[in-house]
């Protein structure tokens, strides 16, 4: 790739010479594989999802928990393994094989051209689960788009309304002018959700949203933008509560940084529910213990 526009930082880098704003270059890296146990109920059912953590990430949230694998700019992280995209296809397969319900490819924006070939390969060797594009929201229209016979399931996050806060907080002023286009699109592709007899789901969208400290407001906003997309009754919502300072890095914004260095507090998470059960969501929360840094996964570890 010798111009790449995949996601919407549109840098334009030679990834076969260096890497992008998204710190992923020519290769494709990969921090862990595993039957992950912690997605919402119709992801990990009760075998696991084959989650499968790609390096490198469009957005670089001052927050974000991942950092260690994830922060564009960086060098490849030394726990990260090289792979080819036909050995993602078997390691698809592999997945499969050992009991997962879908492969579940995580932070995968930055390598859709390969993984699109990845997918199919495996397909054409037999992959027969659901196929979950679990990303943080930030994408181009078309990128989506090009997903179409490829996704099965999208496990997206929705993370600010106000172009502030996301400037402060990704660097990423358009963050949800790109991402509700990206949603429409998305939702367009999967349709609403569809189940197995056994409750998994195997076509649809699942919305994340983390509600974080001081920005109750923003999140509330941002449910009835959506809402009044005519999409409450068209996707799944998960409103989440894991949010962990201890992985802040600060930002320029005094209230925001003052905010961000504590948990979020029962009233905000509980007032962004409320809301959304008043806009017509139906879907998932977390209990308040899951804001803690044992749930940060271990990587360089091949659990698959």
């Amino acid at each position: 790739m010798t111009h790449c526009m995949l996601c919407p930082r549109r840098c334009g880098a030679d990834r076969t010479s260096e890497r992008g704003m998204c710190g992923a270059g020519a290769g494709i890296y990969v921090a862990r594989t595993m039957l992950h146990m912690w997605e919402e109920p119709p992801i990990s059912g009760t075998r696991g999802s084959g989650a499968v953590f790609f390096c490198g990430c469009p957005l670089g949230c001052r927050f974000c928990q991942n950092r260690e694998i994830s922060a564009p700019g960086e060098r490849i992280p030394e726990c990260a393994a090289e792979y080819t995209e036909h050995e993602l296809a078997q390691l698809f397969l592999r997945l499969e094989s050992c009991g997962a319900h879908n492969v579940n490819l995580v932070s995968p924006t930055q390598y859709t051209d390969s993984l699109i070939r990845a997918v199919a390969a495996a397909r054409g060797a037999g992959l027969s689960v659901p196929v979950v594009w679990n990303t943080g929201g930030y994408e181009r229209r078309d990128t989506v788009c090009a997903l179409r016979g490829t996704a099965d399931v999208f496990l997206t996050d929705m993370k600010y309304f106000d172009p502030d806060i996301s400037s402060y907080l990704s660097g990423a002023p358009d963050y949800f002018s790109e991402a509700m286009p990206s949603l429409y699109e998305m939702a367009d592709i999967a349709g609403e959700p569809e189940y197995t007899d056994g409750g998994m789901l195997i076509r649809g969208v699942i919305v994340r949203h983390l509600v974080l400290p001081g920005c109750r407001r923003d999140s509330i906003r941002l449910l009835r933008e959506i809402a009044a997309a005519g999409l409450a009754g068209k996707v799944i919502l998960s409103i989440m509560s894991q949010y962990t300072p201890e992985y802040f890095s600060g930002c320029d914004d005094p209230a925001l940084d003052r905010a961000l260095r504590r948990h979020v507090t029962s009233f905000e998470y509980d007032s962004v529910c409320r809301e959304a059960l008043r806009l017509g969501f139906s879907g998932f929360t977390q209990e308040r213990s899951s804001a803690a840094v044992s749930y940060t996964p271990r990587w360089g570890v091949w659990d698959v």
